[in-house]
């Protein structure tokens, strides 16, 4: 596959695109979206007073800026356990890992939201078990947040490093019970500086200090708590640029990304994302190679087609901030479970909108849920808002989506998504040409001409987008290759289709209904 360029856009900086991926991961836990950028200011100030070389100090940035990069493919576990998975992980701060405090936290979590004898059978199934589906959901942590760290290009210092997310100074930590200088220094440091900014932030500095010297040669390395608490740190929740004050602290921060660096941190987003529930694993990719395809077929430009792949890539970052408890189901969503739905697009939008470069792509990733009729979420923007851009990606996510099995239905045949497809442009929902691109993108036979609104045909809709633009019968007629009284002829029956009596009222028509715009002309 050619990597497309961003075309005349800045290029994205490599620390912007893992910032904003950190602000995602914030999601997941519970916490505001600058949660990590504080942390990686914090371990970024500890590896300093530590003396940490230049290699461990770019490497403690990174591994405390993603260290929770793989909780995200245990959410399916989580919720499994707890319920909400991203409601145990924000709570779980407010303890050490280990001996009753823990053990408590899990005993009122364990099933939280079921009925009581769903959740007594959690608990007793949960402590039978001795904790091993916790130590296995851990194992599985490290290997996703090293594989993902990988694919998004770290250093092989920051892939080690998240191995030891779940360890501890004292040994009592898992997967492989590792202790002392066994755990990476550079995790060492993340560790203290995830848990102290969440404290720093809901309790205080003096309750920040005493929970650090408690757990100082438990959880945390001495030298590291020694660190922290030689350091002043009630200036550290004043600032009021979070973002850019991280991005200074980036040990490549002027670093731009080329084609191949951005498409392949861009996928490893996606996969990310995916990685949220087991049955959407692919999903992003899917989505991105399908709405490429529908884009070639409709004659973009490589710039666009290219936007139009990282949107792809990048549209469900938000779903991280729903939990699984929702997300999977099977019975209809209450109006609360639907209120948290409706949002995920506009979180995909907030994790990107500060990545240089990406504005293009955050604001197609945002609109993938929007239909043209205004029944979409979450802006309800309507046909006029939504370019043609917009409009294939909204067709591409709504095929690749039905394709898939959910919690609460099997996966549909390609036959009958092609005949969802058309029912919905037909409906006034989805762009019937961005349709019959997705179709064909899909292998599928395309019919004679797209499903137009009120049994338009493909040669009125032309006609009516030229009146749209206030051209006149004879410009039509020029521009058509036809004669005029052909021209009135279409004018007097799109009138009567319409409802219409008007050219004013015609041009309002196509521009709700999105006729006024139109893709390119394919090539070839």
């Amino acid at each position: 596959m050619e990597i497309e360029s961003t075309g005349a856009q800045s290029q994205p900086r490599r620390a912007e695109v893992l910032a904003a991926i950190s602000t995602a991961i914030d999601l997941g836990l519970g916490q505001p979206m600058d949660h990590m950028l504080r942390s990686a200011l914090i371990a970024t100030r500890l590896a300093d007073r530590l003396g940490l070389s230049a290699d461990e100090r770019a490497a403690t940035y990174y591994a405390t800026l993603v260290s929770w990069i793989g909780c995200h493919a245990d959410s399916h576990e989580y919720a499994g356990i707890f319920g909400d998975d991203i409601a145990v992980r924000a709570v779980s701060y407010s303890v050490d890992w280990a001996g009753l405090p823990f053990a408590g936290l899990l005993m009122r979590q364990v099933g939280r939201g079921r009925p009581a004898p769903e959740r007594a059978l959690a608990v007793a199934k949960l402590f039978a078990r001795s904790g091993r589906d916790l130590v296995g959901m851990m194992r599985s942590h490290c290997a996703s947040a090293t594989a993902l760290a990988s694919e998004m290009g770290l250093s092989d210092r920051v892939g080690t490093a998240l191995q030891y997310t779940f360890e501890r100074w004292d040994g009592r930590g898992a997967p492989h019970g590792a202790r002392g200088e066994q755990l990476a220094i550079e995790m060492r440091v993340a560790q203290l500086a995830d848990v102290a900014e969440v404290w720093l932030r809901l309790w205080g500095e003096d309750a920040c200090r005493e929970m650090v010297r408690e757990r100082r040669g438990r959880q945390f390395d001495p030298e590291v708590a020694d660190a922290f608490l030689g350091e002043v740190w009630s200036g550290m929740l004043e600032l009021e640029d979070v973002w850019s004050a991280a991005l200074a602290e980036a040990p490549d921060d002027d670093r731009v990304l080329g084609p191949e660096e951005l498409h392949r941190l861009v996928v490893a987003a996606g996969d990310f994302a995916d990685a949220k529930c087991p049955f959407t694993l692919g999903h992003s990719r899917g989505v991105a190679g399908l709405a490429a395809a529908a884009g070639e077929t409709l004659g973009l430009d490589p710039v666009s087609i290219g936007r139009l792949r990282r949107a792809g890539h990048l549209h469900d970052l938000g779903r991280i901030g729903v939990s699984n408890a929702v997300w999977e189901k099977s019975a209809p969503l209450s109006g609360s479970d639907w209120e948290r739905v409706r949002l995920y697009p506009y979180l995909t939008e907030r994790v990107l909108r500060r990545v240089g470069g990406l504005g293009a792509e955050a604001t197609l990733a945002a609109s993938h849920r929007e239909r043209l009729d205004g029944s979409g979420y979450p802006l309800g923007l309507r046909a006029v808002d939504l370019s043609p851009a917009q409009r294939l990606l909204a067709a591409a996510d709504c095929a690749h989506t039905w394709r898939e099995a959910r919690p609460h239905r099997a996966a549909r045949a390609d036959a009958d998504v092609v005949r969802g497809l058309r029912e919905q442009a037909r409906e006034g929902r989805l762009d019937p040409e961005a349709v019959d691109a997705v179709i064909a993108a899909l292998g599928q036979p395309v019919s004679g001409r797209p499903a137009w609104p009120d049994g338009l045909t493909t040669r009125e809709v032309e006609v009516l987008r030229l009146v749209a633009r206030a051209s006149s019968n004879r410009e039509i007629a020029a521009e058509l290759v036809v004669a005029e009284k052909t021209v009135r002829n279409h004018i007097e029956h799109i009138y009567a289709k319409l409802g219409v009596s008007n050219r004013v009222s015609a041009g309002l028509y196509a521009s709700a209904h999105g006729l006024a715009q139109e893709f390119p002309h394919p090539r070839g």
